[in-house]
């Protein structure tokens, strides 16, 4: 079997599922393990598809990773620089009260929050390449009217409109990513990409700590939102220019490349869905997001299931993008050491992250690293409310940030990889997206009033994180049991008992009962 004979009769402008044959002749039903808990997909076979699945993977982690990395780096950088800005008096300067700070964060998260299925659903029918460039420039403006503001109301009016436009680009770009990488070669993809949420904390601490050296006409913290909202403006322009509407229109690939990665993500949900598709890869601009993609979202069980634990998985990591600098410096920092010092704790939450997601994709698994993750973060937590000694819960921080960021993306994988419906796995990810609600408890749990040591809003993470873990263990066993209960209803069944089921429109996507939740 040559790397092509998946390919062949795809030389047309237009390409459909009923061209591609069978899905299993193409390739196992499952991994080529035998592993029955992985859905069916692309899965390599003979040493050529191997070395061109590996090469095009390569080129995708060297071209578009990295700079989508880059640009998630810069929505973590001017959601959180407030944090920063707040050690040199950033409130106070502008005639607000600490607790303003507080509410406009919060204020933030509700538009954040609210917006992103329909950000995502735009971003959907319009492309990434399009809509990310345009809202990235817009936050980017917002970042520098920072600088400028004053009172309250501005305040809160300047957070509200960032919360808006920044609130489609996680789902959006995730998805976006989805349409390069097969599904089990996407956690750890998403992990070095969200773990930008984690480096954004640490870059943005080393940033404040060389920009609030400067002295000049300005406060130091004006530069600092002038300065990285510059920044933000810049690459929006550059992504425009640099990102490929799709896997078949990537400029970075040979055209057998291109070919070859626009098949293999269409035999990845081949089994399960049924689209035609465009020299670029995406499906047909009227197909890319239908009312059934609506109401089949509305009625995901396994995604509103999860999303209650996901939001309580999420406080500490949501949290600590903004506060974590105040609560070093509770530990006796003084404010400019403060942002250096929450340095090391980011760079822990970014490695815990990688390690955990690498080994995801490996074993091909979901459920059981997000536990490990949260009973890292439980032992991060106890540790820093139950010691006293400076150095000692400081090393707690560490350990919680640690496992801090591990659930946010490994669920969003898991909700992916579950989703084989392009339309539908577009929303899911945009109301996955109601996680960052998480951001609206940290930014309350986290007042002044609880500092130095803030024992009441670690004592309420310990609560949230404990009732995650019962919840994703509970969710993965859930899962486990609809599996056995497709597998005996499917036993026997013959291939064109199988065909129709794929064909059929009674069911949809990942409610067909030939499909097999990953866990």
């Amino acid at each position: 079997m040559t790397p092509f004979q998946h390919t062949k009769a795809h030389k047309s402008d237009v390409l459909h599922s009923d061209q591609l044959e069978k899905p299993a002749d193409l390739l196992p039903t499952t991994d080529p393990t035998d592993n029955a808990e992985v859905p069916a997909g692309y899965f390599p076979v003979t040493v050529e598809e191997k070395a061109m699945s590996s090469a095009l993977n390569v080129k995708f982690d060297i071209f578009l990773l990295p700079f989508m990395s880059l640009l998630y780096l810069f929505n973590g950088l001017d959601r959180g620089n407030v944090g920063n800005a707040q050690t040199q008096g950033f409130a106070n300067d502008i005639g607000a009260q600490p607790s303003d700070l507080n509410l406009s964060v919060s204020l933030f998260f509700i538009t954040f929050v609210l917006f992103q299925p329909i950000s995502s659903a735009v971003g959907r029918r319009i492309g990434a390449k399009n809509w990310i460039p345009v809202i990235m420039f817009a936050w980017g403006v917002l970042t520098i009217c920072h600088a400028f503001i004053r009172g309250r109301a501005q305040l809160i009016a300047v957070r509200l409109l960032i919360g808006l436009f920044e609130a489609g680009f996680y789902p959006t770009a995730v998805f976006y990513l989805s349409t390069f990488y097969t599904r089990f070669d996407l956690a750890v993809r998403i992990a070095l990409f969200y773990g930008q949420y984690a480096i954004a904390g640490a870059f943005s601490g080393a940033i404040a700590y060389g920009v609030f050296q400067l002295d000049g006409a300005l406060h130091n913290w004006q530069y600092l939102f002038i300065i990285e909202g510059a920044l933000t403006c810049l690459f929006a322009i550059i992504s425009w220019f640099w990102l490929p509407m799709g896997p078949g229109s990537a400029w970075f690939l040979t055209p057998e490349q291109r070919l070859f990665n626009t098949n293999r993500i269409q035999i990845d949900g081949a089994r399960y869905i049924q689209h035609q598709y465009g020299k670029d890869g995406l499906e047909k601009s009227t197909e890319r997001l239908s009312k059934r993609d609506i109401t089949e979202t509305a009625k995901d069980w396994k995604l509103w299931y999860v999303l209650f634990f996901n939001i309580c998985a999420s406080i500490p990591g949501q949290a600590f993008s903004v506060f974590l600098p105040l609560v070093v410096k509770g530990l006796g920092y003084k404010s400019i050491t403060a942002n250096l010092m929450s340095v090391p704790p980011y760079v822990c939450g970014a490695v815990g992250l990688y390690i955990f997601a690498l080994h995801s994709d490996h074993r091909r698994e979901r459920g059981f690293h997000i536990l490990g993750g949260l009973l890292v973060c439980l032992v991060g937590l106890i540790t820093t409310v139950t010691v006293s000694h400076q150095k000692s819960r400081y090393a707690g921080l560490c350990i919680l940030t640690f496992g801090s960021y591990v659930s946010a993306p490994l669920t969003a994988a898991w909700l992916s990889g579950n989703t084989p419906e392009p339309g539908k796995r577009s929303l899911v990810l945009g109301v996955n997206g109601f996680g960052n609600l998480a951001g609206i408890i940290g930014s309350e749990l986290f007042q002044a009033k609880y500092a130095p040591r803030y024992l009441i809003p670690f004592y309420a993470t310990l609560g949230f994180v404990a009732t995650a873990f019962l919840g994703y263990l509970a969710y993965r066993y859930t899962l486990l049991a609809v599996n056995k209960w497709r597998a005996r209803r499917t036993e026997g069944w013959s291939e064109e008992e199988i065909e129709e089921e794929r064909l059929s429109e009674k069911r949809f996507g990942d409610r067909k009962l030939t499909f097999v939740y990953g866990l």
